[in-house]
């Protein structure tokens, strides 16, 4: 947001909004350190962010730039179980979101065979697919046909070795890819040329890129001594998605990486356009399961130039790309099975701002962490019957319900999880 606000020569005396005003005092809020609930219904007064104020000064003029970002200490303390999904009967491998229409929809694939859909708003089941053999383990919106002709498309994988393209509004399947030769676990569409590309991760040790629009492979990444279960993008580069300077090579793709995650206990990262290896990360003592790219979203630094990994060694590990080394270790008590960079910063005493990590492990718990301190900050607990386990996250802004008392509407943060029993829970 960007307000001019006109002054005079030799005095500042600007006409501040009442949204305006609102906006300082978070701020001074945050900056003397107010502390959460210490007088009653305080925690109802203080909003979900800070703004940060940056004031650029010219002879007659100030103007404003201020960006959000989220603090940790909010949701620690307002947090609570705020949606259920019940459906699927066993483990639920992966979810993703997407809005359209103004509607907020989450897909979801698992152990039982299907992918299903579902309303945010309702909590209910609106369609599912069950033409998978087998396990489905990864499920992702697909922004290039919505981008292309508005489809609402979900994209699948499964150990029955295919990945799979449906239409929701038709209820079928329309593109099918085959190329592994055993199960396909993660995926990941290209952050450049408008999600065009497809990279996924087989049992059969290899990585693949595929051109959506063609539904052919384009690439083959050899080099895993093991089953491939989890691989990403390098996020996309400058601030303008449209952006045409990186439509040089083979696929457009120039400059961008993908890291992948293993059974060989490695992380591997990847040359897009040469299909070369680039770096070989070592440290995990068994399976990876979680391999993700940090961004620098946020603003704040901490972030870029890192890869979060989890694995079955109980392990959350953070790893610097430019030295190929390991930076941080979280550790918990069973199975580490997602890891995520969260939307939130926090801050320590010294009024430093740092970025703020979260994984889902088989402990049954979701844990967020400091990654400048190595510190745990908050701990969700899973329902022992219901849950027993975490096996996948999703951070979503939800889109908040207006009140009769309150004008105020808007999106908050929220932390959508898969269960080992098939459950499907929001926390905001």
């Amino acid at each position: 947001m960007t307000t001019p606000i006109n002054v005079k020569k030799n005095s500042v005396q600007p006409t501040l909004s009442e949204e305006e005003i609102q906006i300082i005092v978070q701020y001074w809020i945050r900056i003397i350190k107010i502390k959460l609930g210490w007088i009653r219904d305080f925690d109802k007064f203080v909003v979900n962010y800070v703004t940060f104020f940056v004031f650029f000064k010219s002879k007659y003029l100030f103007v404003v730039i201020a960006t959000t970002v989220f603090m940790i200490d909010s949701f620690c303390v307002s947090s609570k179980l705020l949606k259920i999904f019940n459906g699927h009967n066993t483990r639920v491998y992966s979810i993703d979101n997407f809005t359209f229409d103004d509607c907020q929809f989450i897909c979801s694939g698992s152990g039982d065979r299907t992918v299903r859909v579902w309303d945010v708003k309702t909590t209910k089941q609106i369609q599912s697919f069950n033409e998978h053999l087998s396990y489905v383990f990864c499920v992702k919106f697909s922004q290039y046909h919505y981008r292309s002709n508005k489809r609402t498309v979900i994209c699948s994988s499964s150990s029955d070795k295919t990945i799979r393209f449906w239409d929701i509004k038709y209820n079928r399947s329309f593109q099918i890819f085959t190329g592994h030769t055993s199960s396909v676990y993660g995926m990941k569409f290209s952050p450049f040329n408008g999600g065009r590309y497809l990279c996924s991760g087989s049992f059969d040790k290899t990585i693949r890129l595929w051109d959506v629009e063609t539904s052919k492979s384009l690439h083959i990444f050899y080099g895993h001594e093991g089953c491939v279960w989890c691989v990403d993008f390098s996020p996309l580069q400058g601030n303008n998605k449209n952006d045409k300077s990186n439509s040089i090579g083979v696929i457009g793709g120039n400059g961008y990486t993908i890291c992948s995650g293993a059974w060989d206990n490695t992380i591997r990262m990847w040359d897009i356009e040469t299909t070369k290896q680039l770096i070989v990360f070592k440290g995990h003592e068994q399976f990876l399961n979680s391999v993700k790219y940090g961004s620098n979203k946020s603003g704040i630094s901490g972030s870029t130039n890192t890869i979060l990994s989890g694995s079955d060694d109980n392990s959350v590990r953070l790893w610097d790309i430019r030295s190929g080394q390991q930076i941080q270790v979280f550790r918990h008590i069973n199975a580490v099975y997602a890891a995520e960079y969260s939307p939130f910063i926090n801050s320590n005493e010294f009024g430093d701002d740092s970025n703020v990590i979260c994984s889902g492990s088989y402990d049954n718990t979701i844990r967020f962490w400091d990654i400048r301190s190595n510190k745990e900050l908050h701990t969700i607990n899973g329902d022992d019957q219901e849950d027993d386990g975490i096996c996948c996250l999703e951070f979503l802004q939800l889109k908040k319900e207006k009140k009769k008392s309150n004008n105020n509407s808007g999106y908050g943060i929220t932390l959508c999880y898969g269960s080992r029993k098939g459950r499907i829970c929001i926390w905001g």
